[in-house]
């Protein structure tokens, strides 16, 4: 199991331009929410697992007290659930990469990194992998376990055969604070161009609500999300999108035809802080998303051992953000949005607003194809998840990650 823990500057400080952006990372100087979370598993009846705590610190400037300050809320926790908590973070990460250099595989560190999404997920697969797991169980910090048997149900499916299927990725969901699965926001007059909320909920009702316990899926919960070695020793998570990652892992492993299956039974409670970023910065962010994971489908070509999978696939969610009419969704949500900025006397959220309009049609554009990018990314995903097999690498990383070399 792997939480990974996002931590920025203090919050008399705040976010400083070059930070990396989470939804809401703890301030330095506030305990947030890791302790709940590790506490939790007290709860659960099976215990036989390596917990491995990741510390992501939005800068390189506050690493040194992003770890120390993980260490300590371990320390504290790993008494109270009775079992061993592994720490990563920037130190061991620095320590791989020394190794890869003197090795000779330089190539392999930009694909271990600390930034981003993305590669905090693909660190929780590649941990596992040097620590010999059959599977990776992806957990956030921001949940804690009600089930008891949430651990047992985790295991059941992952790596199986089902009606003639392997598989080898299972998603659960999230319990809202109100213990239902629906998420529940304000209406704003732009959600009506941008109704991301209402087609996850029309989503959910379709996926979660239904017979069998276990399906086929075209949405996953990044905190909730069980990988088998099979899966995350050859496909990775695609640091060119910023937010989402969860969902175009899911793309991804379609490509390269590993399903992904909702189990209806698999639930964690999501409790998290209010998010810390404007509306409109979100809200871009989810644009660049959208139309990067369009582009990535709509570069797709026929490749051995690859599947082309269409936007439909993914309807109601995301799929409505995948196809022809996403500019035009932008365009009008974002001028609603400048326009209730504007009301509320902010000027610089509207202004971004707009900016939004001009971005997507811009920036947010791939410069290179993204279809060819990902296949190039998961063939030396690969070529590094064979090279760290390796006994003598593999048990050099291992000595790293369980503490035991400093």
């Amino acid at each position: 199991m792997v939480i990974p823990s996002y931590w920025g500057r203090e919050s008399g400080v705040g976010w400083k331009e070059g930070d990396s952006i989470y939804d809401h990372p703890t301030p330095l100087d506030e305990e947030g929410t890791l302790l709940r979370a590790i506490q939790s598993i007290s709860i659960l009846k099976d215990k036989d697992f390596q917990l491995i705590i990741i510390a992501v610190p939005t800068s390189q400037d506050i690493a040194n007290e992003v770890e120390k300050k993980v260490a300590d809320i371990i320390g504290f926790a790993s008494a109270a659930v009775g079992m061993e908590v592994l720490l990563f973070g920037p130190s061991q990460l620095k320590r791989i990469h020394h190794l890869f250099s003197l090795d000779g595989k330089s190539e392999y560190v930009d694909l271990i990194q600390l930034r981003g999404y993305s590669n905090v997920r693909n660190l929780c697969m590649f941990l596992p992998h040097i620590l010999g797991s059959a599977s990776a169980v992806l957990i956030d910090d921001d949940e804690v376990f009600e089930d008891p048997d949430f651990m047992s149900k985790a295991k059941e499916f992952v790596g199986k055969d089902i009606g003639g299927k392997t598989v080898d990725a299972v998603a659960g969901y999230y319990l809202q604070p109100d213990g239902d699965y629906h998420v529940k926001k304000g209406f704003h007059p732009w959600m009506k161009y941008w109704d991301q909320y209402e087609r996850m909920n029309e989503a959910f009702d379709k996926i979660i609500a239904t017979q069998p316990r276990l399906k086929e899926t075209p949405f996953v919960f990044g905190g909730n999300m069980i990988i088998h070695r099979n899966l995350f020793s050859c496909v990775p998570f695609d640091p060119k999108v910023p937010r989402g990652e969860d969902i175009d892992f899911l793309i991804n492993a379609k490509m390269f035809g590993f399903p992904f299956f909702l189990d209806n039974q698999l639930s964690i409670r999501h409790l998290p802080p209010p998010k810390t970023h404007p509306v409109w910065m979100r809200l871009r962010e989810d644009i660049y998303r959208f139309i990067y994971e369009r582009a990535k489908i709509r570069s797709q070509k026929e490749r051995e051992g690859m599947t082309r999978i269409y936007p439909e696939e993914f309807d109601p969610y995301p799929g409505c953000f995948l196809k022809a009419n996403l500019e035009e969704k932008i365009e009008q949500c974002c001028k609603l949005l400048s326009e209730e900025c504007l009301s509320q006397g902010d000027k610089k959220g509207g202004d971004e607003a707009l900016k939004n309009i001009e971005l997507a049609r811009s920036d947010a554009v791939p410069k290179f194809d993204p279809f060819e990018n990902l296949c190039s990314l998961q063939k030396r995903w690969k070529e590094l998840m064979e090279y760290t097999s390796q006994r003598k690498v593999c048990y050099a990383i291992k000595e790293i990650v369980e503490g035991k070399k400093k």
